[in-house]
């Protein structure tokens, strides 16, 4: 299992475990994560290593991403989201593995409304990419499994995975200055429906590709039901005109000081669509069950 040691990847991880899996996570400081696994140090975009990892398992689980809305050197996310993907698709193909699950997002798919993905940035160029390197495995015969998590929420590490956890946090803490795109639908899916999916994913030859989606909610609805369960009055609504604005000036500072920024354009454009997701084959061939938004909210909190 690759990038076991990020905010899905504990959850699966932990996941796995408890079913009676024997987890080997492949990551660059896997052995330093004291998880519930065997651990292998390794760096995703090493071919020798990743062959010799792949060398030794019955399955693999290739959810390492690099999950962030900028860097300095875009390449990066080609580094690990597109060729990390291939370098894995080959040892894979090479040493004859039964069964692949690859994580892709929901971002890789096309918004309400829309035929073609969108690329506003860089992680969503990228995982559009990466999509498009597994369908084509799976049309070569390569026994994969693709999944796509809508927005992961749900307790645990305020990393840049969990956005809906540092929305609240910062929200909670007075620091959130408003919402951009409210009106606009998300799919919230708990990180523990999601790690369930994919150990079923793995268990089952279930091959082509599933949604692991939640409930299809306003982004609002999160902070109206934040607002039930703590009496934090709602934040405001940011037009997209005034988030564009600050998008630039924060774009600007960014490029200057190598600080990633705190909003950019592309984040804007992406929260200026609907991205519902039907997760209903996943519901009849992994048996994934969803988690009322309110009951995982009040969990998260």
């Amino acid at each position: 299992m690759t990038g076991g040691t990020g905010y899905l990847g504990r959850a699966i991880v932990s996941a796995l475990a408890h079913s009676g899996h024997r987890p080997i996570v492949f990551a660059r400081h896997a052995s330093a994560a004291r998880l519930p696994s065997d651990a292998i140090d390794g760096d995703i975009r090493d071919r020798n290593a990743v062959g010799d990892a792949v060398s030794r398992v019955g399955a693999v689980c290739h959810i390492a991403a690099l999950v962030s809305v900028w860097r300095h050197r875009p390449a990066d996310f080609d580094d690990v989201n597109v060729r990390g993907l291939e370098v894995m698709l080959e040892a894979c193909g090479r040493h004859r593995v039964g069964r692949v699950v690859y994580t892709s997002s929901f971002l890789a798919l096309p918004p309400a409304g829309r035929k073609q993905p969108l690329e506003a940035n860089d992680y969503q160029r990228t995982k559009v990419r990466a999509r498009a390197l597994a369908t084509a495995a799976a049309r070569q015969g390569m026994p994969i499994t693709i999944l796509y998590p809508g927005v992961i929420y749900g307790p645990g590490a305020m990393t840049e995975g969990n956005l809906v956890g540092r929305l609240v946090r910062d929200h909670l803490a007075g620091r959130l200055p408003g919402v951009v795109g409210s009106s606009h639908v998300w799919s919230y899916a708990h990180v523990d429906d999601v790690a369930a999916a994919h150990v079923r994913a793995l268990e089952l030859d279930a091959r082509g590709e599933y949604m692991l989606g939640g409930e299809n909610a306003p982004q609002m609805r999160i902070f109206e039901i934040i607002r039930e369960l703590t009496g934090c009055p709602l934040p405001r609504r940011i037009p997209n005109a005034v988030a564009t604005t600050g998008a630039l000036i924060h774009e600007a500072r960014a490029r200057l000081t190598g600080m990633p920024p705190l909003l950019t354009r592309g984040v804007v454009k992406i929260f200026s669509h609907d991205w519902p997701l039907d997760s209903s084959a996943s519901i009849d061939r992994l048996g994934y069950q969803i988690t009322p938004l309110a009951q995982g909210l009040r969990a998260l909190v």
